[in-house]
């Protein structure tokens, strides 16, 4: 994480918002760390969820779709700078 917030958080209801928790690292991070901060709540949601990569466990409040531990590109998702803009998300074939 290279930036910080702007805003103090403490005493306001906090929603995180993700595209994929893959290793769950990432996302407990960012809940920690906005935890230390004191807000009134802290609701964490995820479009994609892993659960076969998660390398700590991660509760999420809300989970769009639990996926495979394939790569996924589209809907934003991309691989080398490709297929971000596909209005669907899809599987990487032949992915190394």
């Amino acid at each position: 994480v290279t930036l910080d917030l702007t805003h103090p958080i403490e005493g306001k209801h906090v929603l995180l918002v993700e595209d994929i928790v893959d290793t769950g690292i990432t996302m407990n991070y960012l809940k920690n760390s906005i935890m230390s901060r004191k807000p009134a709540s802290l609701t964490t949601i995820a479009l994609l969820e892993k659960p076969e990569a998660l390398k700590v466990p991660c509760k999420l409040d809300y989970v769009g779709f639990q996926i495979t531990n394939e790569f996924v590109v589209g809907y934003g998702l991309d691989y080398e700078g490709y297929y971000r803009n596909l209005p669907y998300i899809g599987q990487v074939q032949n992915f190394q």
